[in-house]
Order: structure tokens, then sequence, then C-alpha cells
């Protein structure tokens, strides 16, 4: 139970009277760090408005492209247009795919490059990319680089979840976004794990 994990993010989250009684009952999330982030980029793209047992699928077929092993940004890019097509992705997201690994190769930007970035020079870096953007990086900052103070203020089902449980009017799109960051400005330097509560709590409901 999250009331007995006394970590830092836990009792800093634990001072707003409405995320409580998400900690206390939703298990407690710990972030990971993955490595290929170009890669992970990728497959963010593909999943977009996709199910996510259906972006599983399509990521299993592009990975046994490459006989099941990850492939480099040299080999996404040298993948026939046509065979990308063929595992389900759409034009448009086979030209964003190979956009990205063309744009890391040519930028020379490995894990190593990005682990010596902030979040907003990862977003400013990636965000010129067509086809990635902001909320992609993201997921990307919380996913794979294990950013703890990440803030997915445009994602719908942090939307939902904060609409529902601080009792927020959501008619009005630019006023509910003004007041969602409001309230995430107390969770800093941990918003990466509200928004994971916020999640699993949209899940529950």
């Amino acid at each position: 139970m999250a009331t007995k994990n006394n970590s830092a993010h836990i009792l800093h989250l634990s001072e707003d009277k409405k995320l409580l009684p998400l900690l206390q009952t939703l298990e407690p999330y710990q972030l990971k760090k993955r490595k290929n982030i170009c890669l992970r980029l990728c497959a963010s793209i593909m999943s977009q408005q996709l199910s996510t047992r259906v972006a599983e699928v399509i990521f299993k077929r592009f990975l046994e492209l490459y006989d099941g092993n990850e492939p480099t940004p040299q080999q996404i890019v040298d993948t026939p247009f046509d065979k990308l097509r063929g595992i389900g992705l759409s034009n448009a997201k086979v030209n964003y795919v190979q956009n990205v690994a063309r744009y890391m190769i040519e930028h020379k930007a490995d894990d190593k490059k990005f682990g010596k970035m902030s979040d907003e020079e990862v977003v400013a870096f990636l965000t010129p990319i067509k086809g990635v953007g902001r909320w992609t990086v993201e997921m990307l900052l919380m996913f794979t680089l294990g950013r703890e103070d990440v803030f997915a203020v445009d994602d719908l089902g942090i939307q939902q979840s904060m609409t529902k449980l601080y009792k927020l009017d959501a008619s009005d799109k630019k006023s509910l976004r003004e007041k969602m960051l409001k309230i995430s400005f107390k969770w800093a330097p941990y918003r990466t794990y509200a928004c994971f509560y916020l999640w699993k709590y949209k899940d529950t409901k």
C-alpha cells in the first residue's frame, strides 16, 4: 500500500488532500529508465490513436522485421517504405518513424546526449521533428528517461481525472488548462508520479 511507502514523492504528494486517497489506495509507481531512445520515440509514434493491445501487436511486428532485435536508427531509415506499411502503419506514421531515425542520425543523438539535457531542452530538441508533438516527448520523458517532474497537461486521461477529482469545469478548455497547471505546481518536483496516480484513478472508475 502507498501509505507504507515513505519515499519523498509520497510524502510530498500527500499534502494534496484530494490526491491523498489515491496514494492510500493505489499501488505506488517506480520510475524506470530505458535505453534506445530513438526506438522508444518511434514506438510512441506507432501507438498514437491506437489501443494498447493493437499498439503492442504492431510494435511486435516491427521488431520481427529485424529478427526480434532492436533496430538502430540507420536500420530504420534503410527499411523500405512498403515493408513498414506492411506491419499496419499508415503512410504518415511510416514517414514520422523514419523522420525520427533520420533526425537522430543527423544530430548524432544517442542516449548519452539526452541524459545531459533538461526536460525542456529535450522538448525543444525533439519537437521540430514532423510527427513529434509536446505530448509525445512528455511520454518519452516519463516512460523512457525516467524524469520525475513532468506534467502532461494536454493528456485526455489526466484532464478527465482532474476534472472529476477536483470538480473542475471542462467546458472552457483554456480555463481548465490554467486550473490544472495551477494545481500541478504544488506537486513539483514530483509531477510525473502525480500523473501516474491520475491515470490509475481513471482506470479504476
